[in-house]
């Protein structure tokens, strides 16, 4: 007959977790011309729903999305203010960051070196 003390019990039984992530991506094309906003829900590392700035609302990516996707595109004033992070957020932070990050590209320089020799033939 063996007893088990609590946390023995808990690493041979472990409890179930759950991961809930939500990401809030700017995309940049040729500088500021053309900018797309996403925000985006993941469960366990699985997107669900997105709000895509090029489409204007939110979107399903799989069925746990439907209700989350219905129900916040029936609120016109999130809607608007999702629609309007393409300015006050990603155009805003693209103009505090291109000072350091954009315009300070500098021209990539690489030297190649054999791994083997090889005979050469003459």
């Amino acid at each position: 007959l063996m007893v088990l003390s609590p946390p023995v019990a808990s690493v041979r039984d472990p409890r179930p977790q759950f991961l809930e992530q939500h990401k809030s991506e700017c995309h940049f094309y040729n500088g500021t011309q053309h900018v797309r906003y996403l925000d985006r829900y993941f469960y366990n590392r699985k997107e669900y729903v997105r709000f895509d700035s090029d489409v204007g609302e939110y979107r399903a990516v799989t069925e746990l999305g439907r209700p989350d996707a219905k129900y916040w595109n029936s609120q016109e004033e999130l809607l608007e203010q999702k629609r309007s992070l393409v300015d006050t957020y990603c155009r805003y932070n693209y103009q505090v960051a291109e000072g350091f990050t954009v315009q300070r590209r500098v021209e990539p320089q690489v030297t190649v070196y054999p791994t083997k020799k090889r005979p050469q033939d003459h």
